[in-house]
């Protein structure tokens, strides 16, 4: 079943009931979403050539313009490439070749980035404020195509600690299984409900469109296009009965923000992306009240693996509360989740090793590459790369995102990629890329380099070559870095090294 039959349904059956809303206004209903995604699919298969199993790249930030492409994508029975926005052009670029996309849609301050680094593969680059756009949507409408649950709709790309991103494949049928989990388990939609778009709609939050079509909710992407504080309190007491998905970082600012915000309009704010602190849960209870859910997921089990609901965060009375609090809860109901040690093998209740999953949510494999796929999809099993260990009651708690990965402001950071970037500098002969735990970004990223370059040099080359977010806040210059006898870097020790000397160098700065 193609999922944009969920649209087709709510254009014929709920025509004047509002589909997107931008800032306090609604900008279509469901009347023109579903005619908007029905003639974009037209043009792609008229004007572009395209044809179901095709991919279609979209980067922009959010914007309206980001759901009619991609349920005009899936219209045409083509798959949508959804690109973070913050990503330098030369990762873009990667991607688009990568991926295979044939046309790609772009933000019009991202045209220019994605031109000057698209591949030869690449037919076309309509930019969304172009006369080109504008376009596409004179095209006569065509029905929504039939395709196979099993088909391809959505190619994630999600890195890894091999360096290069990977393509996350969801099927039809994973998105499916994802909407239906996170509307039976997370946050019941019901018709006119709002979900607030504040986080990026090419990852995490974009999931959670396909469901508030499913129960006719209203997507809404804030004017600013990103997360401020003061806006979501006030498009939450607009829309009311509203929810948003949230990184434990976004949840830090709304906590700690001295705007005015009324509590009860927010029906679900959902966290994940990384690990929530206990006491930084508890005051967002405090403030906000018992309406925050948790969820555990990854690109290759979209946002799917296990939650913690709204009634078990904010059961006070449950004498495990605060023990379950610290955890990411149990398994969705079309989830097994299972620890596993390395050889594979199931471990009992209690003892940790890496986090396996299955079910209906679980990608088939990562684009064009039998390798990875092999080695993250065993036996019916995903390895996640997460370690972690289950109580005796189902309770997933999370010892490690993965051993090296860093988890900044809740997007992952690879410390290979910025590695393989440094080492591109002559003067740097060795370098060791981690994490460093901060209060307000849960991680930020620390370079430790052997050579003679300099900290300027190496920001600027970074800049040049990887996305902002992804560069090094500090950098400190070693003679060697800590090794095996195998001449291995034991990022274990140097991040206790790490530790022992920002601990020396508060201690000096409060004296």
């Amino acid at each position: 079943m193609n999922i944009a039959t969920w649209l087709e349904q709510a254009g014929r059956a709920n025509p004047d009931a509002p589909a997107v809303g931008l800032g306090m206004r609604v900008a279509m209903d469901y009347a023109t979403l579903a005619g908007r995604a029905a003639r974009f699919a037209s043009a792609l298969r008229d004007r572009y050539g395209l044809v179901p199993g095709d991919r279609v790249a979209l980067v922009t930030k959010n914007c309206p313009q980001f759901l009619e492409v991609l349920w005009g994508s899936w219209w045409a029975g083509c798959a949508c490439v959804p690109v973070n926005a913050k990503l330098h052009g030369a990762e873009i670029g990667y991607i688009l070749q990568r991926s295979g996309a044939r046309i790609c849609i772009a933000g019009g301050d991202l045209g220019d980035d994605v031109a000057a680094h698209a591949p030869v593969s690449l037919e076309a680059l309509v930019r969304i404020d172009s006369a080109d756009y504008a376009r596409i949507f004179e095209a006569d409408p065509i029905p929504c195509m039939p395709v196979a649950g099993s088909e391809l709709a959505w190619l994630f790309f999600t890195s890894g600690t091999t360096g290069r991103p990977k393509g996350a494949m969801l099927t039809h049928d994973n998105l499916i299984a994802a909407s239906y989990a996170y509307a039976a388990e997370v946050d019941p939609v019901r018709a006119g409900d709002a979900t607030l778009l504040a986080a990026p709609m090419s990852h995490g939050a974009g999931l959670y469109i396909m469901a508030h079509v499913l129960g006719r909710g209203v997507s809404v992407v804030p004017e600013s296009g990103g997360f401020e504080a003061g806006e979501i309190f006030a498009l939450a007491a607009h829309w009311r009965n509203a929810s948003m998905f949230a990184a434990p970082t976004m949840v830090k600012r709304l906590t700690a923000a001295r705007e005015e915000a009324d509590p009860s309009a927010f029906r679900t704010i959902v966290y994940g992306g990384a690990p929530m602190y206990v006491e930084d849960a508890v005051r967002a209870l405090d403030r906000f009240g018992p309406c925050f859910a948790q969820i555990y997921g990854q690109g290759e089990s979209p946002m799917t693996i296990t939650r913690l609901t709204r009634e078990e965060i904010g059961d006070r009375a449950h004498p495990r509360w605060r023990e379950r609090l610290a955890t990411a809860g149990v398994a969705y109901g079309n989830v097994e989740v299972a620890i596993a040690d390395e050889a594979g093998r199931v471990l009992p209740p209690g003892e940790a090793g890496e986090i396996i999953c299955r079910g209906a949510p679980v990608m088939p494999g990562y684009w064009q590459d039998g390798e990875a796929t092999a080695k993250t999809l065993r036996d019916g099993w995903l390895f996640t790369g997460d370690v972690g260990s289950l109580d005796e009651f189902g309770y997933l708690s999370l010892k490690d995102r993965s051993k090296d990965l860093i988890i900044s402001g809740g997007t992952n950071i690879y410390p290979r990629e910025v590695e393989e970037v440094l080492l591109t500098h002559p003067d740097v002969r060795e370098v060791s890329v981690i994490g460093r735990p901060d209060p307000e970004w849960g991680e930020i990223v620390i370079a430790y380099i052997v050579g003679e370059a300099d900290a300027a040099t190496l920001d600027a080359l970074c800049l040049s070559q990887i996305a902002r977010f992804k560069r090094p806040r500090h950098y400190r210059f070693v003679e060697a870095l800590p090794k095996n006898n195998y001449g291995k870097i034991l990022k274990t020790a140097l991040r206790e090294i790490d530790q022992r000397d920002s601990a020396c160098n508060d201690a000096e700065e409060k004296g």
